[in-house]
């Protein structure tokens, strides 16, 4: 074939056009997405079982502690010395978290210990000084008293007279003096044991001690990092250490205001952690917090209105290996008849239970 009698427009154009539709059916038919069916990720959440066809509550929540999650600060600032716990350890009352250093607190102690020693060998001195003077002032009393008992004047000489008064005085004068060393021997020694029975009180608060029975949730210092009394300071900082009991665990469950009248107050309610639907307990009403307050975003919707308010009712969970504190949950909660929302008599009496 000659090149020079091909023509563009005729012969060549149409070749690349039907090249490029080639290519085109090409990719299409191996780029294709995948159509076939999977099953979703996560289930939804859904009222099963008693509650499938009955009035119900729906409400989003988070597991917490019984007790609260408690934030755990130091009353003494200092470099961390010594962390006794790790997440997950349960811990008794008063048992020791961690500890800040206590160097100079414990040289404190000791120059007060040196101070009460020093001050009781001054209140053994002045006692022994005041037994020799009172010795010596009653020794001279009796001279004195006998030179005085005399009744001839020529047998006891004016100056004997007067050296038995200045021994007697002079008894007399180094009683009071060892007296005085004495009392300021005990002032100097109560005040060295209040200055080292404060030390060993801030000694006893460096070491920080958990204020209740329960599970350590987060340890956020290390050793040799300062931390400040008081706690963390900043809108931002974490608490220095997390617990609570959690035994048993607790979820506060968000009820919509406009939906609270309609719950059935001390009904059980029935707990799924969130995206497993199909995992359902029955959780044991506590109670109805009495403070209505704006509702916290729980269900990372859309939709979901941010200037609501919400009632907290809190429910306890049984104690079954699926729930951590903070983790989020659905929940579904019976709802009470027409006329019992509007008032009537069939008001179910809400337990009370203390924490």
């Amino acid at each position: 074939m000659n090149l020079r009698n091909l023509n563009f427009s005729r012969q060549i154009l149409p070749a690349i056009a039907v090249l490029g539709l080639i290519l085109a059916a090409i990719y299409i038919a191996t780029g294709l997405p995948d159509r076939e069916l999977a099953p979703a990720e996560e289930e939804p959440a859904r009222a099963t079982g008693e509650l499938a066809d009955a009035p119900r509550v729906a409400g989003a929540g988070v597991v917490e502690p019984s007790s609260e999650t408690i934030d755990i600060g130091t009353a003494v600032s200092g470099l961390v010395t010594d962390i006794r716990v790790t997440p997950g350890d349960y811990v008794q009352r008063g048992q020791p978290l961690f500890t800040v250093d206590d160097r100079a607190i414990r040289a404190r102690i000791a120059e007060t210990g040196a101070a009460i020693g020093e001050a009781r060998a001054a209140i053994t001195e002045a006692q022994a000084a005041i037994a020799e003077a009172r010795s010596a002032e009653a020794t001279a009393a009796q001279q004195l008293a006998l030179y005085r008992g005399v009744s001839d004047p020529a047998a006891v000489s004016r100056s004997e007279v007067i050296r038995a008064e200045g021994e007697a005085s002079a008894a007399r004068e180094r009683r009071q003096l060892a007296e005085a060393r004495l009392s300021a021997a005990r002032a100097r020694l109560q005040s060295a044991q209040a200055l080292q029975q404060s030390a060993r009180t801030e000694l006893g608060r460096l070491t920080v001690r958990a204020p209740i029975s329960g599970e350590i949730l987060a340890v956020n210092i290390r050793p040799g990092e300062f931390v400040s009394a008081g706690g963390p300071q900043g809108g931002n900082a974490t608490p220095f250490i997390q617990m609570g009991e959690t035994r048993p665990l607790y979820v506060r469950i968000d009820i919509d205001e406009d939906e609270a009248v309609r719950i059935d107050m001390g009904a059980p309610a029935f707990v799924s952690p969130r995206g497993a639907a199909d995992r359902q307990v029955r959780a044991q009403f506590v109670r109805a917090e009495p403070l209505i307050v704006p509702k916290r975003s729980l269900t990372n919707s859309a939709a979901e209105r941010v200037d609501v308010r919400v009632l907290q009712v809190l429910y306890q969970l049984p104690p079954v290996d699926m729930f951590r504190v903070g983790q989020q949950v659905d929940a579904f909660i019976p709802a009470r008849g027409r006329e019992t929302a509007q008032g009537g008599a069939n008001v179910r009496p809400a337990p009370v239970e203390a924490r």
